[in-house]
């Protein structure tokens, strides 16, 4: 007997951003595997006896390879269990999704996925601004910043992250961001383009830093922080008074 597998959205950090199916999830949930981001005070909303499982990526530490992940959805699917995989976030962004859908499409286990608060809308509601702006700002742009090896990705479209007016969204990208940058720069976006970096959105440990393209270069090529962070920049909101 086949199981069900709940793709949920756990938002940025903070629990009180799930949505109500998500928490209904959490709740009916005989096993639940979770990434690192997801972890914390949203696993208090499990239900208790559920078997809690850590299978989140980070950045230079040790993780959970894909295939792995993707059996333990099939073995505990397969069991008749209702399995909730909790990722960080929106699971559609930058949440290696499909790689996990597909394999339940090949095994023929069913499957839902909830969306929820990706953290570039978190980020930007706890600066107080929009990610669009009428007449400077009618792009919104999501990008990682990393490849598999660590580096920036290949075939970027320079021109279209150069947009003086697109707010650009940058996931995992602190390690790359000063070469980026340069790009940028190089290919014409001004060097006092606003940008925010934006620590541990939703949670307590919150804290947004305002920037220039520029100096944010500057500031990330110096910094040796590990924290997961976000970068905005583009026709940015300026702070309030």
């Amino acid at each position: 007997m086949s199981g069900f597998v709940s793709f949920v959205s756990s938002g940025p950090g903070d629990p009180e951003l799930l949505t109500v199916k998500a928490v209904k999830r959490l709740q009916a949930a005989d096993v639940v595997l979770y990434d690192d981001l997801s972890s914390g005070p949203i696993l208090d909303l499990a239900r208790p006896g559920a078997d809690l499982i850590s299978v989140g990526k980070r950045a230079g530490r040790p993780s959970a390879k894909q295939d792995h992940v993707n059996r333990l959805l099939v073995d505990y699917a397969a069991t008749g269990a209702q399995v909730v995989r909790l990722k960080s976030g929106d699971a559609g962004i930058f949440g290696r999704l499909e790689e996990e859908t597909l394999t339940l499409d090949a095994e023929g286990i069913a499957y839902e996925v909830i969306p929820g608060v990706t953290s570039a809308s978190a980020a930007a509601a706890a600066a107080g601004i929009p990610l669009t702006r009428r007449l400077t700002a009618r792009r919104v742009q999501f990008l990682t910043g990393a490849d598999v090896t660590g580096g920036l990705p290949e075939g970027l479209n320079w021109a279209a992250l150069a947009d003086p007016l697109a707010t650009t969204v940058i996931y995992m990208g602190k390690r790359t961001f000063p070469a980026l940058a340069a790009e940028l720069m190089a290919r014409g976006l001004p060097g006092d383009t606003p940008a925010l970096l934006a620590h541990g959105v939703s949670t307590p440990e919150e804290r947004l830093e305002r920037f220039t393209l520029h100096s944010l270069a500057q500031h990330l090529t110096a910094a040796e922080s590990t924290t997961p962070a976000l970068i905005l920049y583009g026709p940015l909101a300026p702070p309030k008074a």
